[in-house]
């Protein structure tokens, strides 16, 4: 992991299309970006993405966790259909996605012309498709946070419920006071885990959108891609990792302090 990390950083202060001889330019790919249009159009793309996706995952991944916690009929079996799209591959869940959301033949927009709200062009505009890749990774990434959630609801000792029951809280006072606060470092570790792979997101935009249309749904790493082996300027699309790495370790120190400090008071 080391070795190729020390390798972009290298690449980076250079004009190489990775064949034959490369040029040193020092940090001309770094001011390159700081003029480059689409760059901040992906930066722009990949925040709305973050900010939309990962909070939604969140509360979605607690509140099917808060719901199958409890002993219900087929509760294993419903565990494992939420769970079941973490682990199929990237792309094919966003092969499939891409066909529901086709504005001709995709089920998504039969769906919403059955009940009278018409059909979205989900491919050729900017909003739609953006929205389009959210759900996907919701649906992606739920199960994922569900898990871990259980993991953590079922590590909160029975004492405290049993203490709070006694004291006549209702189950809002509990949620609030005994489960939610309880369950903070998973949140925090959630939070980061999805703030990171929200940044780093690939095969779910390169299959369904390719980062159009335009370039309104093109992220950091599409971006990267694109420079780096559709235009052969890998130098660049090193320039543009670095960015990324940079970006998401300021992020995770930021929430890792906030997250002490909290604890700390």
């Amino acid at each position: 992991m080391f070795w190729p990390l020390i390798q972009v950083f290298w690449l980076s202060f250079q004009e190489t299309s990775g064949f034959g001889l490369s040029e040193w330019i020092g940090f001309g790919n770094y001011r390159e970006i700081m003029g480059d249009t689409v760059f901040w159009q992906a930066l722009l793309n990949t925040s709305i993405y973050t900010v939309l996706s990962v909070p939604l995952c969140l509360v979605a991944g607690f509140g099917a966790a808060f719901l199958l916690n409890r002993p219900m009929p087929g509760r294993g079996l419903i565990r494992a259909i939420f769970y079941m799209p973490a682990v199929i591959s990237g792309v094919s869940s966003a092969l499939a996605a891409a066909w529901m959301f086709n504005a001709d033949l995709g089920i998504v927009n039969k769906l919403l012309t059955a009940v009278g709200a018409g059909g979205v062009a989900w491919q050729s505009q900017g909003g739609p498709a953006m929205l389009s890749l959210v759900v996907v990774s919701l649906w992606i990434g739920l199960g994922f946070n569900m898990v871990v959630y259980l993991a953590a609801l079922q590590g909160i000792p029975r004492e405290l419920y049993e203490a709070a029951r006694v004291d006549g809280a209702g189950w809002w006072q509990t949620l609030r006071s005994i489960t939610v606060p309880s369950l903070a470092p998973t949140t925090f570790f959630l939070l980061v885990i999805g703030i990171i792979n929200s940044f780093q997101v690939f095969d779910i935009v390169y299959v369904m959108t390719g980062g159009g249309p335009g370039n309104s749904t093109t992220m950091l790493v599409t971006y990267a891609y694109t420079s780096g082996f559709d235009q052969r300027r890998q130098g660049y699309a090193s320039a543009i990792g670095v960015v990324l790495y940079a970006i998401v370790l300021i992020l995770t120190v930021v929430q890792w302090r906030l997250s002490r400090r909290r604890d700390a008071v």
